[in-house]
């Protein structure tokens, strides 16, 4: 999987200009951030919320216990949440490009 900022450098070099999100837009759409995780377990919540206040969260669990390691497993959970981001703010860029009113 390719990472972001060399998708974002090969979209600008090759001058694609139509509106669209950038992970600058998907990361400054975070206002804040919360971790839980489950005592006894290694399941690890990231719970991000955004600058209207609604929540996307992610998950991620070692499946041995001898392998958790706490920064990881928020690193992960938090890359899976901040993907759900990207859905909601393409539906909300596509309802804006498509004339329909958001409400």
């Amino acid at each position: 999987m390719r990472d972001e900022a060399a998708t974002e450098a090969e979209i600008v070099a090759k001058g694609l200009t139509a509106p669209r999100l950038t992970p600058d837009q998907i990361d400054g759409a975070i206002a804040a951030e919360a971790y839980h995780v489950f005592p006894g377990t290694t399941l690890t919540v990231c719970c991000l919320t955004l600058r209207n206040g609604f929540c996307v969260t992610g998950e991620s669990a070692a499946a041995s216990p001898e392998n958790f390691d706490q920064a990881i497993g928020r690193r992960i959970a938090r890359e899976n949440a901040r993907a759900k981001i990207w859905a909601l703010e393409g539906y909300l860029l596509r309802e804006f490009l498509s004339g329909r009113r958001v409400r």
